[in-house]
């Protein structure tokens, strides 16, 4: 029981509505673009996606829905996705965003264990949901962005209601969105995010240190809306009230069209979108957009790529965190010291992944002794954990903690800790080369790589050898039009790495496979070369 004072707050729960109220309310005329499929460009704003969210909270309400209960969508960036965002969180349901990529297996799998009710799809995914429908025994409606064509239309179905409605009340700690893992081993593993662990998150990222928005800023996020929240971009975006700008292909020339036709100030997206870019416009002989500020994340971005975004006069924030953590853990952006450095030792700082934000502490541990907490000394590599009040306790329908009786959370990544708090990541846990005890960094080995003008792509697993234990192998991706040799990609390496880092093979692939969330599947790319053999 509360003892009476002489003074008191008052008390709201942090609820997702609250967002949308707010955006309605201070930024209703602050544009919502979203370029469709086809071709097509579609305009509304924060007051409409309210008003569309309201009616989208009645109709599912009319269909029999329960607060709690899951309401799937497999949808790209667009307005009508971002409805959905609001509208299920404000009737009390949970928003499953399912990622398309993912394998049938997983498909069935990630809808079954959630019991997703209604699916909300866009028609270019209409050969997913016609082959899923059989599996997916828990959905009784499905329901299509932009097209009536095999079952009703969304704009018909929240059409039919008025808009009067009332957001459900309900608790803060109620949860309003689950994003599942991508699954590379074993089933993927629901995330089930809260309403004030996602008000946290959001009121985090709006932040200097973090996303740096305004009410002038114009994103176009192409972190996908079924990814990880979207990196928590549409629910930040409300609370300053910036113009969003979304496209449903992530074809580097739309979206290098949109930046420019739309005056996009913000972007977002992992490196393989950047790179994409960057040979987009090399082709077409043009520059880069003039975008004030650059999320990268998802993986280590290359040093030649935020270089050449710096040189752009684009501000990189690299960015580090995964499903588990909402996804924000840290952010890179200037640092107290930023304005006496040179512009080598800005790139230099701007390639690690960046700053905790408020809410967030990391440490990491020794790799052969994961009791013993390691110094924040620049210097020493080990397991990288997290805590803070928007990272996982307990993932969906899981008997037990996923993080330890501290809250410590393994993420799974190897990283180092400067003095000043800046992460600088050096591997996954299970992609770290041990040779001949010692530790090789297979991303930088990497993005050391990829600097290489011929290099299109490259990937680094540590293969057995009958000395060593394991020694680096470096796959390669030419670039279209190059024969650059692996003599030529070793000369390149000698001078950024360590001598005995240098890879002991580098081989030429047509490809390198990825994850369904676009990160460079190294346990696939081990799989294809299960035979591969390095000599003493």
């Amino acid at each position: 029981m509360r003892t009476q004072t002489l003074g008191e707050m008052q008390s709201q729960a942090l609820r997702i509505n609250g967002v949308i109220d707010h955006a309605a309310r201070e930024s209703g005329n602050r544009e919502i673009v979203s370029r469709w499929a086809d071709g097509s460009i579609t305009r509304t704003n924060w007051a409409g996606i309210r008003e569309d969210a309201l009616k989208m909270a009645q109709a599912l309400e009319a269909l029999g829905l329960k607060p709690g209960e899951r309401v799937a969508s497999m949808a790209m960036n667009h307005s009508r996705h971002l409805v959905s965002w609001y509208g299920v969180a404000g009737m009390g349901g949970v928003l499953h965003t399912v990622n398309p990529r993912l394998f049938d297996d997983q498909l069935e799998y990630i809808v079954s264990h959630a019991e997703d009710k209604v699916m909300i799809y866009d028609a270019a995914f209409q050969p997913i949901i016609d082959k899923m429908k059989d599996r997916w025994t828990s959905v009784e409606h499905y329901i299509c962005y932009d097209s009536g064509e095999h079952t009703q239309s969304f704009e018909d179905w929240i059409g039919a209601q008025d808009g009067d409605y009332e957001w459900f009340i309900g608790d803060e700690r109620d949860p309003c969105m689950i994003c599942y893992t991508s699954g590379t081993t074993g089933n993927p593993k629901g995330v089930q995010y809260e309403h004030r662990s996602t008000m946290l998150h959001a009121i985090a990222g709006m932040q200097p240190a973090a996303f740096n928005f305004s009410s002038s800023s114009v994103m176009l996020p192409v972190v996908p809306m079924f990814h990880a929240a979207s990196w928590g971009l549409p629910y930040a975006g409300a609370m300053a009230g910036v113009k969003f700008v979304f496209s449903a292909v992530n074809d580097p020339a739309v979206l290098h069209q949109l930046m420019l036709d739309e005056g996009v100030t913000d972007s977002a997206g992992v490196p393989t979108v950047w790179l994409a870019h960057f040979q987009y416009c090399d082709k077409e002989g043009i520059d880069l957009p003039p975008l004030k500020a650059a999320t990268i994340g998802g993986s280590a971005a290359p040093r030649f790529m935020v270089e050449r975004l710096m040189k752009n006069g684009t501000r990189v924030q690299h960015a580090w965190g995964m499903t588990e953590t909402s996804p924000i853990g840290t952010v890179g952006g200037p640092t107290s010291d930023w304005d006496n450095l040179t512009f080598e030792e800005k790139v230099t700082k701007t390639c690690m992944q960046g700053r905790p934000i408020y809410g967030v502490q990391l440490r990491t541990v020794d790799l052969d002794d994961m009791a013993t907490e390691l110094p924040r000394d620049g210097k020493t590599s080990g397991a990288l954990q997290i805590r803070g009040p928007w990272i996982i306790k307990r993932y969906f329908k899981a008997e037990q903690d996923a993080a330890n009786e501290e809250g410590w959370f393994d993420t799974g990544d190897v990283g180092i800790i400067h003095p000043d708090g800046t992460l600088q990541l050096t591997d996954r846990t299970k992609d770290v080369i041990k040779s001949g005890g010692e530790w090789i960094s297979s991303v930088e080995l990497e993005n050391a790589a990829v600097g290489h003008p011929g290099v299109a792509e490259a990937a680094c697993v540590g293969m057995f050898h009958p000395k060593w234990d394991e020694r680096p192998v470096l796959f390669v991706v030419r670039k279209e039009g190059s024969d650059v040799t692996s003599g030529e990609i070793i000369e390149h390496l000698k001078p950024l790495i360590a001598k005995w880092w240098l890879p002991d093979a580098v081989e030429f692939v047509d490809d390198i496979p990825h994850t369904a969330t676009g990160k460079i599947s190294k346990k696939d790319l081990r799989d294809r070369f299960a035979d591969y053999k390095l000599e003493a």
